[in-house]
């Protein structure tokens, strides 16, 4: 079930393209909600691509990471500390990371292609 991450990802670009506005109070949880999306969906990808991916895992970690980022902001805005940034730093990291890994998968598999042509 790779496809499940894609479809996320290509859904998510759809949205960008939309006209929506969003009023700038709510900014800080939507900038959260899309790096917590991003983070599930690389995973899912390297998941697949290291043929570990089950479904319900995704799922249940898009929801759940996605909900938590969004709490995390809520819980800084109520007591007036930036709690967003940590939930902002760890997020990003764990996308690049797993684009990291994706990318340098992908690296292997074309580098072992082309020897294999040879």
């Amino acid at each position: 079930m790779i496809w499940l991450p894609l479809v996320g990802l290509a859904l998510g670009f759809l949205v960008y393209w939309l006209p929506i506005r969003v009023p700038s109070d709510y900014a800080a949880y939507l900038s959260l909600a899309t790096l917590a999306g991003l983070d599930s969906i690389f995973g899912g990808i390297r998941a697949g691509i290291e043929g570990k991916f089950h479904d319900d895992i995704f799922i249940s970690g898009f929801v759940v990471n996605t909900i938590l980022a969004a709490m995390l902001a809520y819980l800084g805005d109520q007591i007036g500390l930036d709690l967003f940034l940590a939930a902002v730093v760890v997020l990003g990291w764990r996308v690049f990371l797993n684009l990291s890994l994706i990318r340098r998968y992908w690296l292997t598999q074309t580098s072992m292609n082309r020897k294999r042509e040879s």
